[in-house]
């Protein structure tokens, strides 16, 4: 590894230690609300309001890197997680717990589209698959690492051991941010603020968001559901008119329907959204159905990110060899395999052999979706910003947390978790319909060679999605 690459080692515990903190009360969620005297209506909020303020700020996040230097934003972002995460764990009641997890979701949102921006500078735009295929691995070694320090530290020393663990890691970030990423480049001109597409853009993510959150807790007709939603859609329509046409424009609208772009959102949203829902849903059948103990269903969970990480320079190669659509197609099909193979476990009271062997088969899936879907967002032209990287996670996580919500309205009831998986299942494939690549066209198996024999990288990304 030469002294440049040495920076992926703060890119990728960033996102390790990011991914890890949005994951780790998913296992012992059944200790927290027990201590905090909350039912999952309102517990779920512990979940979910990490992930909800992290995609509702994630295009503004995007945007800060891009205008004060993202090894700047990813230091200033982990020592607020180092904040967030200590007063998690000291938290004394439910409200309190729920802002503190805000706060990481806010420290969170710039790390995201930031280390994507970072992993690319570090490899070089020709080894983008490959970044990407990093990254993703890092992702997945977070999922890995969240449930199952959750469970093992939970059942050790209790749940809020479980934050605690978060607080070494962002401080070593920081210290490797400084001493191992280049400077950022002063001379690049720094970009003004459009706040009105930013604000407009930013609330439209954070009402939709809301809206669904609070469904489990309120009720589908609940006024705050619908008038929250109807504050979104309003926000929307404003950001596409104040937008449209401006040359400074903080996100291009236009630019947003690139079917690359598109594609890749779709494909990334649906396997999140199945992602949070099998993170919180299948713990909660483990213990909850088979009275697994905590620390063994973090044992049992470890099969979906491990397959995840164990696959990522895989789907990395795959996507670069084959092209981002057939690959990303075949990634979902599998998902969507695992997801049906989950509800007939569930429906039949299954032990915990078929679930973990269907949960590795879905981080099967995860890992040859995220790869190329990253990689497609990031060649698209909304992708070149820091602003439409941050739309894309918003996508991604804002999702997580739609599946997250998806299981408290549903219920964790066999039957409830069955109709849960199935809801997954029609998502999913609907997008593996969307991504299928169109059959009668021929595309050179890696690019073309220039009249002096040259590889044409152009011809390679373009493959991507």
């Amino acid at each position: 590894m030469n002294a440049a690459r040495w920076g992926l080692l703060p890119l990728l515990t960033a996102t390790l230690t990011t991914t890890m903190a949005n994951t780790v009360v998913n296992v012992p969620m059944t200790s927290i609300l027990a201590e905090l005297h909350a039912p999952l209506s309102r517990g779920v909020l512990v979940a979910t309001a990490f992930p909800v303020t992290l995609a509702a700020l994630m295009p503004l996040s995007g945007w800060l890197g891009d205008r004060f230097g993202h090894r700047r934003v990813l230091s200033a972002a982990m020592l607020c997680m180092v904040v967030g995460a200590a007063g998690a764990a000291l938290a004394p009641n439910l409200p309190v717990l729920v802002a503190f997890r805000m706060v990481q979701g806010l420290a969170a949102a710039p790390v995201l589209p930031g280390v994507m921006v970072l992993v690319v500078q570090v490899l070089g735009e020709e080894r983008r698959g490959r970044a990407m295929s990093l990254w993703a691995a890092a992702n997945g070694a977070g999922q890995a690492l969240g449930p199952t320090t959750g469970g093992l530290l939970s059942e050790l020393f209790g749940w809020r051991a479980v934050f605690w663990q978060i607080v070494p890691l962002a401080a070593l970030v920081v210290l490797g941010g400084r001493l191992l990423l280049p400077a950022d480049d002063r001379t690049v001109p720094r970009l003004r603020l459009d706040w009105s597409g930013a604000l407009t853009i930013t609330g439209a993510a954070a009402l939709f968001l809301v809206s669904m959150s609070a469904v489990p807790s309120q009720g589908v007709g609940a006024p705050v559901v619908w008038g929250t939603a109807l504050a979104g859609l309003l926000a929307l329509v404003a950001f596409v008119l104040v937008e449209r046409g401006r040359p400074a424009a903080f996100l291009r609208p236009r630019q947003l329907l690139e079917l690359r772009y598109l594609r890749s959102s779709a494909a990334a949203g649906t396997q999140m959204f199945a992602l949070g829902a099998m993170l919180l849903a299948t713990p909660a059948y483990l213990v909850g159905t088979l009275g697994m103990a905590e620390s063994t269903t973090g044992v049992a969970v470890l099969a979906l990110p491990l397959a995840m990480v164990g696959l990522a320079t895989p789907a990395g190669r795959a996507t670069e060899g084959f092209g981002g659509r057939p690959v990303m197609c075949c990634g979902l099909l599998a998902l969507v395999a695992a997801l049906v193979l989950l509800a007939v476990a569930t429906g039949l009271r299954a032990g915990p052999v078929p679930v973990v062997a269907s949960l590795f088969l879905a981080g099967a899936g995860v890992a040859f979706v995220q790869t190329p879907a990253a990689t497609g967002a990031s060649r698209s032209r909304s992708g070149r910003t820091g602003a439409g990287l941050g739309l894309f996670s918003t996508t991604r996580f804002g999702a997580s947390a739609l599946g997250a919500a998806c299981v408290a309205l549903l219920g964790t009831s066999p039957p409830a978790l069955v109709r849960v998986y199935l809801t997954c299942a029609a998502l999913t494939a609907a997008a593996a319909l969307f991504a299928t690549p169109k059959t009668g066209g021929t595309t050179p198996s890696a690019g073309h060679r220039t009249a002096g024999g040259a590889m044409d990288i152009k011809a390679v990304g373009n493959r991507s999605t």
